[in-house]
């Protein structure tokens, strides 16, 4: 393999399957090209589950490539049945237009957009497909697949064999992103799809169309879906979706993510979420003999992409000075009490629950039963607490939760 971009797609773990690797190589090596890779925009922020792809674009921009992309207005109307044991909620226009903007935050950070030759192109597809005359797509695009085919397909063959209902709807949903493709190649120049492995029928698709249409030929990559060495999703957590936008999940917490990986996962998530250099990457983890001191390096590496080095830098003091020092870390998440809540006293158990710390008082008696909750370090035993304004020092106090969950609680 001769061309920069795909070796370093290829020796990072990014590619998957290609639907002619041969061909792509030669054409990257005589020019840039334009790919794209598609987010649907049901929530008001993209997940660590993303990332993966996110990173790929930022590849491409390293290599001097052109990434579009598109932020699925259209396609998220519908939902993407990949994947999926059931039918997605469906949103309404306005609430989907609200989530473009949000997640487009993201892309804005993490992202080159000062340079013009490699500077993403943003797309809605909503712009096309809210467009179509429905009789002659059928008749233009409609017509160029089976049912046969489509009924192939693992994200529909899995759903059929599991008996679980599958709108007509949701079956349209890989004919539209094949459209996209089509749409994004005529007015775009784009030739290459990228997406996760689940979404290699719809890019095969897509590929197929625009040789039947057109009689132009395509590319399609896909990355390897990622789970986690527990078994588990990447991006969901006990706790919940660790989500990219800060205003959603703060850039400390962010940064634990990255720090509390499983030993098994730290090579791996190097090489994925990292911009350190695959060699680099087998040299670090052949000196460094600690694991912790090799996941602070994922956790900084990884929050300086999302959020900056300097606020990298920051949620690594304050990990220190928390777990280390017993300290209150000045990046820690922050719980804001009226003072007049307090000046009556509050339960601990109420502290906890009315504020989200926890799901439930059951759960923080649960949690205090077991030891497992402290304030200002000093454990609480007694689950009718009650904490005045005298016990905030400087209005403040520090809760956590077991070793990884702190907050400072402040009265206003």
């Amino acid at each position: 393999m001769k061309n920069k971009f795909l070796l370093e797609m290829k020796s990072r773990g990014y590619l998957n399957q290609c639907t002619d690797f041969d061909k792509l190589e030669e054409i990257c090596n005589k020019r840039t090209i334009s790919g794209y890779i598609g987010f649907d925009c049901t929530a008001s922020s993209l997940h660590v589950g993303s990332l993966l792809q996110i990173m790929i674009l930022r590849l491409m921009q390293k290599h001097g490539h052109k990434p579009i992309v598109l932020l699925g207005g259209g396609t998220t109307l519908i939902g993407d049945p990949s994947g999926k044991d059931s039918t997605r909620r469906i949103l309404e226009q306005e609430e989907i237009n609200n989530n473009i903007k949000s997640i487009k935050k993201v892309f804005n950070k993490v992202l080159n957009i000062s340079n013009e030759k490699v500077a993403p192109i943003f797309v809605n597809n909503a712009d096309w497909l809210t467009k179509l005359n429905y009789i002659q797509f059928l008749r233009d695009i409609g017509s160029n697949f089976t049912i046969n085919k489509m009924l192939a397909f693992d994200s529909v063959k899995m759903r059929l064999d599991r008996e679980q209902s599958l709108s007509y709807m949701e079956f349209n949903y890989m004919i539209l992103q094949a459209y996209d493709f089509y749409e994004l190649f005529k007015s775009k120049d784009c030739i290459l799809q990228v997406g996760g492995s689940d979404q290699w029928g719809n890019i095969v698709n897509g590929v197929d169309l625009i040789r039947r249409k057109l009689q132009k030929d395509v590319y399609g990559l896909t990355s390897p879906l990622i789970t986690l060495a527990s078994g588990a999703k990447m991006g969901k957590t006990e706790k919940g979706a660790i989500w990219l936008n800060e205003d959603l999940l703060s850039p400390y917490d962010y940064w634990q993510f990255w720090r509390n990986t499983d030993d098994r996962d730290v090579k791996r998530f190097l090489n994925f979420f990292t911009e350190i250099d695959p060699i680099e990457v087998d040299r670090i983890l052949k000196n460094e003999k600690n694991i912790n001191n090799l996941k602070i390096l994922l956790a900084n590496e990884a929050t300086k992409i999302l959020h900056g080095e300097s606020v990298a830098k920051k949620a690594e003091q304050t990990a220190k000075v928390t777990f280390e020092g017993g300290g209150f870390g000045s990046e820690l998440p922050e719980i804001m009490v009226n003072s007049d809540t307090i000046k009556k006293g509050i339960s601990i158990l109420d502290l906890i629950a009315s504020n989200n710390i926890l799901s439930s008082k059951s759960e923080a008696r649960r949690v205090i039963a077991n030891k497992g909750l402290k304030i200002n370090n000093i454990v609480i035993e007694d689950e009718r607490k009650i904490f005045y304004l005298n016990d905030f020092k400087k209005n403040s106090l520090k809760l956590s939760l077991g070793k990884k969950k702190h907050y400072i609680i402040k009265i206003i």
